[in-house]
């Protein structure tokens, strides 16, 4: 490794972090618990965050309420696409309205809201009859919504099942009994008409703001959550201001105080129901699916809540959240009963649970918002449908076999795999992909509607680069394998698609008459960036019969969004898992490799394929990083500067992703920014939803708003949006560049970036390159001992609960 000067980074502050790690194990249920967990499956240690001590000593318990403008996220409400912590709870799907919402007009809150008593009322159902834990499958949004309304149809009587269940069940693989699939989700129309606040409402809103103190630029996204009778409920319940993003629990309550006066107190019922939503909100950001009780009431109690429990209690009544219990795995213990007298473990020991009550098993109690937590149950019950039925016998085994024997070393392996199965993972570094390529060529050449998928455009466009012949690193391995037959009815050797282009039908095959996606065999691309909801609407989407690969690099930082999927079932091992045995080629694909294992050795680059600048300050971080990407790499790799791709760990600081694009901007596009900050040739990225990311260049600008260039596609941006959606992408941080691999790239870690490092943030950062990497940094020592002795932040999930008793062991 050669060293070379270079800039540092910004003001890195900590990720916010949720913290659970283990409450203790309570031995009762949790009043109001809406589930339970099933025996067996609970306590798995890579499945869920455990923690024995209460929220942090910040100002913000537990980091839940930290402001951050960091890696994981900006509490801002400016959307970058790093990470969807730049939106806390501004979705219009998000937690659900309140019961007093908007009268008269049926707003999507209201929508929301009958959803979610209807779910309530199926879920006493259940726990008076005694059956276990909550179905999962209700209120998503898209397509997730519309199975929903299937399901309910058919629970009502409304409609028969067998209009649903059509086709008949595959036999089974295993002896276990097929579980029942659900109803197919259906391609989402697109609506007729715009759907946001009128003018009038928000006109209406902005009033009240006003009065109230706070900004009146809040209107637009608090008339569109709180629908067009937004002013009466801000009025009636003044902490519905938390609801949009970037709002902090003190900001709402002086919003409080200056509607409310005197009324206006911190033991409100009000106040409390909203902080616990904020809080369970900004745990999402953190990548949680849930927190567990003990830490939700530490955390409200420091924020000022006199009674925490009746504050989940509060929120629990009024649908804004949901209680489970999983159980705790312990020798000899016996289930929990669910309040309402119901036993909280399904399967073999319920029965005994109630014959002996007074023996109870110890369970931790878990609080969630219902978006995120129906959604993880829909992904488990999908999950299991796909490996507990047979997969669709597209070719002989003996043709199977012959397209395993073509292929070579674990390629072969996953062609094998799949053959058999209808879930497999795959795991591998960057060289690794070529076999999921050559798992589509064979796929195709033996008929079969094959597709690959990535979270992003930027791992797409990689992918369709190496699949039509362009690998996307110098001395890629080729595992070998057929090529695709000409009459294969795609346009190339391996079609690949977004996932969000997949499920609103824009791109790929699109939706069979029964509105299951139509193909046979889905391979899902940088598999760790999926989180629960993208998961569960890909699962659901999928045909009876047809096969499912996901592939990732386990290394590489967990989604944007809550859950851990990929690691999730890695752990949980209910599906054949092949590794793949390809190294990564050359000096960058050593030093990667031995970051995977927490090492950070020397590694022999003749070419200067890695650069290690050292910085001082602030300052001189900025002035380097600009001077490797303007002369340096271009002079001496002969990589362009368009070609060259800056990573920083946040946003913020004097060198976070703004400062760094600023001075960028003034040595590679000077101009004035007459469009927003914009000129004609600016690199920038788009996020037209949060954790999505389209890098593009600004074409021009109009009344209609800033027409950008984005993979390819024209996308006008409307001028209100702007300055939310759209950002300069010279710089990115690494949630922002996950799937997206540059010839060149300069990682810049500034002296204050301590806290935010991560041996999978470094791995992400440093794997981004294919050609040369500089890394420009002022933390010295830190650097290797992050490297050493930092692993991913633990998140809470349900996940392997979920599925433990789903999925029979061999």
């Amino acid at each position: 490794m050669s060293t070379e000067p270079e800039p540092a980074h910004e003001d890195t502050a900590a990720a916010v972090d949720a913290g659970p790690e283990t409450p203790g194990a309570t031995s009762g249920p949790a009043p109001g618990a809406a589930g339970a967990a099933d025996e067996g499956g609970a306590g798995a240690s890579d499945g869920t965050v455990r923690t024995a001590s209460s929220p942090a000593a910040d100002a913000d318990p537990g980091s839940l309420g930290r402001e951050v403008d960091g890696e994981d996220g900006e509490s801002s409400g400016e959307a970058s696409g790093e990470s969807s912590g730049e939106t806390p709870g501004g979705q219009p799907e998000g937690a659900g309205a309140e019961g007093d919402a908007t009268p008269a007009q049926v707003s999507e809150a209201e929508a929301e809201l009958a959803a979610q008593r209807l779910e309530r009322e199926r879920i006493a159902r259940r726990k008076a009859e005694k059956q276990g834990p909550i179905e999962a499958g209700g209120k998503l949004s898209g397509t997730a919504a519309d199975l929903l309304a299937a399901v309910r149809a058919v629970e009502s009587g409304e409609k028969p099942a067998a209009t649903v269940f059509a086709e008949p069940a595959p036999a089974p693989r295993r002896a276990a009994p097929e579980p029942a699939r659900p109803p197919r989700p259906v391609a989402a129309e697109r609506a007729a008409g715009p759907v946001g606040p009128t003018p009038e409402a928000v006109q209406a809103v902005r009033r009240v703001l006003a009065e109230g103190g706070a900004p009146e630029a809040l209107a637009p996204q608090a008339a569109a959550l709180l629908g067009e009778g937004a002013e009466d409920a801000l009025r009636a319940d003044p902490w519905r201001l938390l609801r949009v993003g970037g709002v902090r629990p003190e900001q709402a309550d002086g919003f409080a105080r200056a509607l409310l006066g005197a009324a206006c107190g911190p033991d409100d019922e009000r106040r409390g129901r909203a902080v616990t939503v904020w809080l369970l909100e900004q745990a999402a950001l953190a990548g949680h699916t849930a927190l567990e009780l003990p830490l939700l009431t530490a955390a409200l109690a420091q924020r000022g809540v006199p009674d925490p429990d009746a504050a989940v209690q509060s929120a629990l009544a009024e649908g804004e959240a949901l209680a489970f219990q999983d159980a705790l795995e312990e020798p000899g213990a016996r289930p929990a009963s669910a309040p309402g007298g119901s036993g909280t473990a399904a399967g073999p020991g319920g029965a005994d649970a109630a014959e002996e009550e007074d023996e109870e098993r110890p369970v931790r109690v878990l609080i969630g918002l219902e978006r995120f937590a129906l959604a993880e149950e829909s992904l488990a019950d999908g999950l299991a449908r796909l490996v507990n039925s047979t997969p669709k016998q597209d070719g002989s085994a003996a043709d199977w076999e012959r397209a395993a024997d073509a292929a070579r070393g674990a390629a072969a392996d996953l062609v094998r795999a799949v053959a058999g199965h209808g879930l497999v993972l795959h795991t591998g570094g960057e060289a690794s992909l070529a076999e999921p390529a050559a798992l589509l060529r064979a796929a195709r050449a033996l008929g079969l509607r094959a597709w690959a998928a990535a979270p992003g455009v930027l791992g797409r466009d990689r992918f369709s680069a190496l699949a039509g012949g362009a690998p996307s690193a110098p001395g890629t391995p080729d595992p070998g394998g057929p090529p695709a037959p000409e009459d294969s009815g795609s346009a190339g050797p391996a079609p690949a698609v977004t996932v969000a282009g997949l499920l609103a039908g824009t791109e790929g095959p699109g939706r069979d008459a029964d509105g299951a996606l139509d193909l046979d065999l889905l391979v899902v691309l940088d598999a760790p960036h999926l989180d629960v909801e993208a998961g569960a609407l890909l699962v659901e989407s999928l045909p009876d019969g047809a096969r499912l690969v996901l592939a990732g690099d386990p290394s590489v930082l967990w989604s944007v969004g809550p859950g851990r999927v990929f690691a999730d079932l890695l752990a949980a091992r209910i599906c054949p898992q092949v590794a793949s045995r390809l190294p990564d080629p050359g000096p960058l694909g050593e030093l990667v490799s031995g970051i995977g294992i927490g090492e950070l050795g020397q590694v022999e680059a003749p070419g200067k394929e890695v650069v290690i600048v050292p910085v001082r300050d602030a300052g001189e971080a900025v002035h380097r990083t600009v001077q490797l990407v303007a002369d340096s790499v271009p002079r001496a790799i002969g990589v362009p500067a368009e070609d060259t791709q800056v990573i920083t760990p946040g946003h913020g600081g004097a060198v976070g992703t703004r400062a760094l694009n600023a001075a960028l901007k003034q040595r590679l596009n000077p101009g004035p920014g007459r469009f927003g900050g914009f000129d004609p040739g600016d690199r920038v990225v788009h996020s037209p939803v949060p954790g999505r990311v389209l890098p593009g260049r600004v074409v021009t600008a109009d009344a209609d708003g800033l027409h950008l260039s984005c993979a390819g596609e024209d996308v006008v941006v409307p001028p209100e949006l702007v300055e939310r959606t759209v950002r300069h992408g010279w710089a990115l941080t690494a949630h922002q560049a996950m799937g997206g691999r540059w010839p060149a790239v300069v990682v810049v870690l500034p002296g204050d970036a301590v806290r935010a490092l991560s041996r999978p943030w470094i791995y992400t950062a440093f794997g981004r390159a294919a050609r040369h990497l500089s890394v420009v940094q002022g933390v010295e020592q830190a650097l290797p001992r992050a490297v050493a002795e930092v692993p991913a932040k633990p998140r809470t999930t349900r996940l392997p609960v979920l599925l433990a008793p789903q999925v029979p062991t061999d």
